[in-house]
Parts: structure tokens; sequence; C-alpha cells
């Protein structure tokens, strides 16, 4: 069998994997003699591990987020069973849902109820008032908690150090794994300009220092340099997007260990989709800037030396797109610097090293068997995978 561990530069014949329960138990180079073990014909076919997508919304089920003002918590959840389960069968077996999925969903994955990947949930994001999570139009009132549509899964407000303190405790009462904070100007939400900077830093270091004495870490949605710049100081672990980021803030994350989670594959599918899906016109203007940008802040971070995950971060009808991502990055990155994006960086920003993101005894067995050689051309991940194993 040819075998593919992230962790080599190219793939190995002549391998044969032993899994017991939802572990590893064997990896050699010859015969496994088992008088037990189901065998699974590999020929022509490469084994690999399971995918992993750290920046994924299985609760946006509409491009224009508004929209979701129309759907109940049943329907929500009907479609997210749906778009997980896709999910799954692309080949991505651990999913770090930034916003959206809850601590129900997830425990509906663990306990067998849904099939689809490990989640790492964040619950609501947390943004200001004004920010790119206040989903309100202009004319709406003060900010309140709708509980009868989907739209209340999206994010909650906070202002001041005292208020985001609270909003991360909440969070992480309700079972977040990782805290996101909005720290500037997005895509998909009309009045915040891209430039503005969303949290003071005393409002992260309040996120911040909840998080690390509770075990957990914040992840910030940040585009420019100086939202980058100020989530990173003040503690962030991960920066999520990053388009615009420049080479002196680069260098700022890799002194500070900080990780980019990109995703290009959005910005490509709004481009062209965006506005029969109801993105008004602001928002495909910023959507094109940085798309513009997004190849370069690959190269940046590859020179810097900081790790960059792969992540989708698609809306509604646009998720079966999960997979182009690869071939995207294959433009500026070759296809072992993407495949160890999407297991060995997406272990690391999940806090699994070791036992997600590669083939080894003691690992989790989240496996994909893969027709074809991913390393020769990676659109045979587009959709060819399909999962042997999961854990």
């Amino acid at each position: 069998m040819r075998l593919l561990d992230p962790r080599w530069d190219e793939a190995r014949e002549g391998y044969e994997v032993l899994v017991e329960g939802d572990v590893i138990k064997e990896v050699v180079t010859g015969t496994i003699t088992s008088a037990s073990a189901e065998v699974i014909e590999c020929a022509g076919r490469t084994l690999m591990p399971g995918l992993i997508d750290c920046h994924a919304h299985l609760f946006l089920s509409e491009v224009s987020l508004r929209a979701l003002e129309a759907v109940p918590l049943t329907l929500l959840t009907a479609r997210a069973v749906v778009l997980a389960r896709a999910m799954l069968e692309r080949g991505f077996t651990t999913v770090r849902d930034t916003g959206g999925a809850d601590w129900g969903f997830k425990q509906a994955v663990d306990e067998g109820l849904v099939a689809g990947p490990r989640l790492f949930i964040s619950g609501q994001t947390i943004s200001t008032t004004g920010g790119h999570g206040d989903a309100r139009r202009r004319t709406d009132g003060d900010a309140t908690t709708n509980s009868g549509n989907a739209l209340r899964y999206v994010s909650r407000i906070a202002d001041g150090a005292d208020a985001v303190r609270t909003a991360a405790r909440e969070q992480m009462r309700q079972g977040a794994d990782q805290v996101k904070l909005m720290c500037s100007g997005g895509v998909a939400s009309p009045y915040d300009p891209l430039e503005s900077i969303q949290f003071t830093a005393e409002e992260i270091r309040a996120a911040t220092d909840e998080a690390t004495s509770f075990g957990r870490y914040v992840a910030a949605h940040a585009y420019t340099p100086e939202a980058i710049r100020r989530a990173v100081t003040c503690g962030v672990r991960t920066i999520e997007h990053g388009n615009l980021i420049d080479e002196p803030t680069t260098a700022l994350l890799a002194e500070r260990k900080a990780l980019l989670v990109a995703n290009l594959v959005t910005y490509v599918a709004m481009h062209e989709r965006g506005a029969a899906l109801g993105l008004g016109p602001e928002m495909l203007a910023k959507n094109d800037r940085v798309l513009e940008a997004g190849m370069r802040s690959l190269e940046l971070c590859q020179r810097a030396g900081v790790p960059v995950a792969y992540g989708s971060d698609l809306l509604g009808a646009l998720q079966s797109e999960q997979s182009r991502e690869f071939v995207i990055r294959a433009q500026v990155l070759t296809p072992i610097e993407v495949i160890r994006q999407a297991t060995l960086v997406g272990a690391q920003v999940v806090r699994e090293e070791g036992r997600l993101g590669i083939v080894e005894v003691g690992a989790r067995a989240d496996l994909l068997l893969v027709d074809g050689d991913p390393l020769a051309d990676l659109r045979c991940l587009l959709d060819q995978a399909r999962t042997c194993a999961r854990s």
C-alpha cells in the first residue's frame, strides 16, 4: 500500500496499517498478521490522514447571513446535518467551526447521532456594536437575542472589557473550544469598512485572559496589519483570514508563535456566485479586494515561517466548494505544503499534535483512502477522497 504521512516529502510504498477501535495500533513495512482484522484492499490508492478544515461554518446555511432571520432552529439543524455529512464525505474528519455550531450539535456527532467530522466549536462569535458580527439593519433598535430564528447562532455583541469578559466566559460555559473575536471589518457585513479596528486592546486582553485561565484560546477575525498586530500583541493565538497582512506583521506573528488560518476559496466562490446568492455591491467590492491580496498573504507567511492552516469559510450553498481550496493554494505552494496545512498545521491549531494529521502508532485513526497520489495531482482530493476510518 502507498502511505502518505505529511511529515514525509513523498508517499512511500509497501506499508500496512492496523487500526483497533479508533486508534492506530501498527504501521509497518511488510505484512501485518492478524486473525480477526478486516482487510481493506488499497491497491492503486494512497492512505493518508484525515483532512482538517480550521475555518468552517456548519450553522451558517445562507450566503447572505441576514436570510437566517427566516430560518427556524429546526430547519437550521436539519441543514447542518446535511452539511456535516458532506464535509466528512469530502475527507474532512476534523472541522473547527468558527462561529455557529453549538455544544448540542457537537455532542450529537460525538454520540454518533449525526454523521460528521470531529468538531472544535467557537459558539457565538463576539462583536462590537457596529462591528463585523453586528447583523442588525440601521433601522433596528438595540441589540437583543432572538431565540426564534437561526440568526441567534451567528454572534453576540459586547462593548467594554467587562462585557467582553462575560461574553467569553459564557461561550466557554457553553462548551466553546476557542473564543472568537471580530477584530476588524469584514466582507459579509455591509456597514463596517475593512480598515476598521474593532475592540480595544483592553477588551481583547479581557478575552485572552479569560480564555487562558479556562484552558482555551482566542481566535481573531482580522484582515489588516493594524488589526492583526493589536490582536496578536494582546494574546490572540490564531488570526483568521489575514489577507491584507504585510511583512512586518508576519514577523510579529512568527515572534509570538501565532498561527494564520487562511481561506481563499470563499472569496473566489463569492466573486463567482455571491451576487446571485444575495450579497450586495458593498460586500462584493470588499470581497474582490481581499481576493486580490490572498495569495500574497500565503507567500509572506511562508517566508516568515508563520504556520498557515487550511480553512474554507464558505457559507450556505457555496460549501460544496470546500475542497477547491487545495487547487487554489497550489498556485503558490507545492502539493505537500498544502497537504501539511490541512493536516499537521491543522492539528497544531486544534491542539491535537501527535494525535491528528499523522499516521503513527497511538494517533487517532482518522484515515482517508484516496484514488491516485495527491502529491502528483491535488485534484484527486476534490472528489475522490473517501473516509476509511474516523475515531
